[in-house]
């Protein structure tokens, strides 16, 4: 068994390795989820370590220290954070050039050749799910035994058959035994969680065909895998345990609550341990299931609202109507569920009109918090097609020099200049009314250390929301 480094390689400063994998972009807030893509393969792999640079604040020559007797490094890379995490891996063949390096991710499994030809550094990349694939590469001499691997072989590039998605998730091991071993719990944060917080999985995929969606379209697939809520029970008791600290879970599937019963069943288990947890979710909930998930402990809700247009909607495949969206919020407020908002500005069908139109709904809807982002066109998605196809594309790099996310989608009427202001105009106006203003203050006078990280937070959302203005489209 080869010893085996997992590699959330440092990058931008103040850019989010999370999500589960490589983010998009720096955030107006320091955030930062769980490698969870990364620990749940290292779980498998005896003797293995998981070093997450970025919330750990380690540079590339942090990491060189710690690689010297490590024959196997495998590094999450993404779209935006290609060009950096190559230089890292790089600068680590440079260090021990014996040691194999290869990449995962949603990219190396759209782009797997494009990735190997990046550098010669790159010894290997995965495609698709790649838990059971880097157990084998560390375990295994012949790669032509390996399913699901791209590498470089008597000077061309060579293939290795597909490797089915994994379908009974219940084999896979728990992540929280790498947390509790490699990770400090208390450098991850998210704006809208309570800290200190553990983030980890109960399934993958998503029934959803939303067309700007990168991971149903890339590693997850559109079928909703799932944990039996025996095993999430098992986990959650484990994490309760190791992490006594913790004052809340979430549960980062793409759609918790795809399958309502299961989630019911999960809500009612988590019940007997007390603890407090919050999730993804669309905005189709009956009322009677969110009272469920709510007496079973959930706090809070990650909704995907997108777009206050129903055709633009409509043009993303979001599945979602306007009113089925504001009764869910209605009902979500009455029970005492918060909502973050996640929405989308600049995609297909986008105007000056339709944009203002979706900010007057945010404004509406009220929701605790919100997250407002460029359309993003990620190769393997429907978007990116789309983009290609009709012209769409304005500028190819989704990051600036120092990870802020550009605008890179235009359409006639709308240029991309148009819609990276969009995204500033859009914060300003929903939260610097009175009701979020009276929001964060009222969290602020409960609890000191609230009040500690919401002014930090409201300094960082300045100097982000000051670069973008700054920076140019």
């Amino acid at each position: 068994m080869r010893k085996t480094l997992f590699l959330n390689p440092p990058s931008y400063s103040g850019f989010d390795g999370g999500a589960g994998s490589r983010y998009q972009a720096r955030r107006e807030i320091r955030s930062f989820w769980y490698p969870t893509w990364l620990a749940q393969p290292a779980a498998m792999v005896e003797g293995s370590r998981l070093i997450d640079a970025p919330p750990d604040g380690l540079t590339v020559e942090d990491v060189v220290r710690r690689i010297n007797d490590y024959d196997l490094i495998v590094i999450h890379t993404s779209t935006p954070s290609l060009r950096n995490d190559v230089k890292v891996a790089e600068r680590l063949k440079q260090e021990r050039p014996g040691a194999l390096i290869g990449f995962v991710g949603a990219h190396t499994s759209v782009l797997p050749e494009e990735t190997l030809k990046a550098s010669t550094a790159i010894d290997f990349v995965t495609r698709d799910e790649f838990d059971y694939t880097i157990r084998e590469v560390a375990s295994r001499d012949r790669w032509e035994d390996v399913s699901g691997i791209s590498y470089r072989r008597n000077g061309s590039i060579a293939h290795t058959p597909d490797r089915p998605l994994i379908q009974n998730m219940d084999e896979l091991a728990f992540v929280t035994d790498v947390y509790k071993r490699d990770l400090t719990i208390e450098n991850y944060s998210i704006g809208y969680l309570l800290h200190p917080y553990v983030s980890l999985y109960t399934g993958r995929g998503c029934r959803s065909r939303c067309t700007f969606c990168l991971w149903p379209q890339t590693l997850g697939g559109h079928v909703y895998r799932v944990r039996s809520p025996e095993n999430v029970y098992e986990e959650m008791k484990l994490a309760k345990q190791y992490f006594p600290q913790v004052r809340e879970f979430f549960f980062d599937d793409d759609t918790f609550t795809d399958h309502i019963p299961r989630a019911i069943e999960i809500a009612r288990r988590l019940k007997t341990l007390g603890l407090t947890w919050s999730c993804n979710a669309k905005a189709n909930v009956p009322y009677e299931a969110l009272k469920a998930l709510k007496d079973g402990g959930l706090r809070l809700l990650l909704v995907g609202y997108e777009s206050g247009n129903q055709q633009i909607l409509n043009n993303i495949k979001k599945g979602i109507r306007i009113e089925q969206a504001r009764k869910f919020t209605q009902d979500c407020k009455s029970l005492g569920i918060l909502i973050h908002g996640t929405f989308i500005v600049g995609l297909p069908g986008e105007t000056p009109e339709t944009i203002e139109q979706t900010i007057r709904f945010a404004c509406d809807l009220d929701v605790y918090s919100i997250q407002v982002s460029l359309s993003a066109p990620y190769p393997g998605t429907a978007l990116y097609e789309q983009a290609v196809q009709n012209g769409w594309l304005a500028k190819g790099s989704l990051v600036n020099d120092s990870g802020v996310q550009e605008a890179t989608l235009e359409y006639p009427g709308l240029s991309r200049e148009a819609i990276f202001e969009a995204m500033e105009r859009f914060y300003r106006r929903f939260y610097f009314r009175p009701k979020p203003i009276l929001r964060i203050v009222k969290d602020m006078l409960k609890d000191r250390e609230v009040m500690v990280r919401r002014l930090r937070e409201g300094r960082e959302f300045l100097s982000f929301m000051m670069k973008h203005k700054s920076s140019p489209a």
